[in-house]
Order: structure tokens, then sequence, then C-alpha cells
């Protein structure tokens, strides 16, 4: 199950801040790309365990969905 923690500035889940899948909880590093539809919002966001992630918040029905996972680059010694 998601379950998104968001900034809330002059609206409403203005963007995420942490999310969390299962037990696992992750924050969002770096927002790379957002873009919108008439009834909901995509962000594309790198986590704090250097994935990519896409989440989609549907406003009419209040509900974020995990829509892409991209496993990160990591730097290897």
């Amino acid at each position: 199950m998601l379950k998104v923690n968001c900034y809330s500035g002059y609206r409403a889940n203005e963007r995420p801040v942490s999310f969390s899948l299962g037990e696992k909880e992750f924050q969002v590093k770096e927002i790379l790309d957002r873009w919108y539809g008439p009834d909901y919002q995509y962000f594309k966001v790198k986590a704090d365990d250097e994935n990519i992630y896409i989440l989609k918040y549907d406003e009419n029905k209040d509900f974020w969905e995990l829509e892409f996972y991209r496993e990160g680059e990591r730097d290897t010694p």
C-alpha cells in the first residue's frame, strides 16, 4: 500500500516530501519532473534509496498510485 506525505503551501498536496510502500518509508530527495492533467498530477521523484519513482495523484478521488519504478544508478567502489 502506498501512503504519501505532502507539503501543502498555497494548495493541498502541493508536492510529495515522503512516501511509504508497505512498512518501508522513503524521503523524496529531489523532484525530477512534474506534469498535470485535468484531474491528476504526476511527480517523478528520486528517493533517498537513489531509485526513481513516478507518483500519480488523482485529485477527484484524493488517491495516490505508484505508476513507475526504476532502480537508480549507484556508485560502486
